[in-house]
């Protein structure tokens, strides 16, 4: 089986938009098929091509279900409210956190006729930056930002501008009025730090996560990774992690989904803030140093060579089984899925015996030992050599070693 592992949970990534990263890797190197025989999920909307495109140059079987899109502008009407409350307020500092939502932001207000008025407001603010993406953004709208959030995340931006109103005294913030530039995943606890610090909010959102076109893709993952089906599952945004639990909850299969994350399917995150809503269901997942697509996909390639690939010299040769590709001497043989379960647990049993009764729970027969025996007799086709599956009189199955 396949298990998750975790890096240090206390780094956060951009956001939920961290994919839109542009450091995807399409050098000849990324073409080395390093997930040949692996599947994996792909969850993400937005630039999910790239991601698509990028995993399957590698050889990997990619099941794509989208679980949340971006709102169109145009959709977005409380866009333009808010941001008519913004210039009316004429705030004092400016909170960015993601540059493509200062960059949709702007864009909004050009579509409205208020974009010009809106960078006359915000070029009096005190502007604050969560990263080097968001700061491009600002600085490409013509703006100037005057501190910068150094791990990326925005508790340490609210430190940022907490600590400059301690410097005038009294209350840390009284007085001040804060534009803050949201992402789809808002973090409510930092909102209300400003505000208990005397600062009056303002919130702007200039994107939203709303149900994609081809909504019916979503309980395909599901049942795929409750079925065991996928080796990885991808993640690029917080609300797309939540949008499958809900999902999983309206079919019922909420717990078998769980399960199956912290047993045998791999979550892979962009970065701490998006596996966040995994690691409080008590999955831990895949998180790359850098927070990028293209680090992600090298993270998950480096994991599932290290862990997903068994090799295993028997009488009859070379077995290697890389995720659902099993090779015999360098030849392809083709398994269904319950045989394909057989072969990796005695491949990873390395020539010990296995007890019948531990292969037909594996197999869920719930004790239907001729199913058992059906499944070796149909592994032993599958094969070209049968006597590589060797009976154990009274005790189980081996391979010959």
């Amino acid at each position: 089986m396949l298990g998750p592992t975790l890096t240090d949970p206390t780094l956060t990534d951009p956001g939920p938009t961290a994919s839109a990263a542009p450091d995807v890797d399409h050098s000849a190197g990324a073409a080395e098929l390093a997930l040949t025989g692996f599947r994996v999920g792909v969850t993400s909307h937005r630039r999910s091509r790239d991601l698509i495109e990028a995993l399957e140059r590698r050889g990997a079987d990619v099941l794509y279900a989208p679980a949340l899109k971006i709102a169109p502008v145009e959709e977005d009407l409380p866009l333009a409210e808010d941001t008519l409350a913004i210039i009316a307020a004429r705030p004092d500092i400016l909170i960015v956190t993601t540059a493509y939502g200062m960059r949709r932001w702007c864009e909004a207000a050009d579509a409205s006729g208020i974009g010009e008025e809106l960078l006359g407001t915000l070029g009096n603010c005190r502007i604050f930056v969560r990263g080097p993406k968001a700061r491009g953004a600002v600085r490409a709208a013509g703006l100037n930002d005057v501190g910068i959030s150094s791990d990326e995340t925005t508790a340490t931006l609210v430190d940022l501008v907490y600590a400059e109103g301690v410097r005038d005294g009294g209350p840390p913030l009284a007085g001040k009025t804060i534009a803050v530039q949201l992402h789809g995943y808002t973090d409510v606890k930092q909102l209300d730090r400003l505000r208990a610090a005397g600062a009056t909010v303002l919130t702007v959102t200039p994107y939203r996560w709303v149900r994609p076109e081809g909504e019916d893709l979503l309980p395909k993952l599901i049942d795929a990774v409750c079925q065991q089906e996928l080796d990885v599952v991808t993640f690029t945004s917080a609300p797309a992690v939540d949008a499958l639990w809900s999902t999983a909850h309206e079919m019922g299969r909420y717990h078998a989904l769980i399960d199956s994350f912290k047993t045998s399917v791999v979550a892979a995150a962009v970065g701490p803030v998006t596996a966040k809503p995994l690691l409080d269901a008590g999955i831990t997942a895949l998180i790359p140093e850098r927070f990028r697509m293209g680090a992600l996909i090298r993270l998950v390639c480096e994991h599932l060579e290290r862990t997903g690939v068994r090799t295993l010299q028997t009488q009859a040769g070379q077995l290697e089984l890389r995720g659902r590709a099993l090779r015999v001497n360098g030849m392809p043989v083709e398994l269904a899925p319950a045989p394909l379960l057989l072969v990796r647990a005695l491949l990873e049993a390395g020539g010990s015996v296995l007890p019948r009764d531990t292969l037909v729970r594996l197999l869920d027969q719930r004790g239907a030992e001729h199913a058992l025996d059906m499944t070796v007799s149909r592994l032993r086709a599958a094969l070209p050599d049968a006597a590589m599956i060797e009976t154990v009189l009274k005790r189980g199955y081996r391979l010959r070693v």
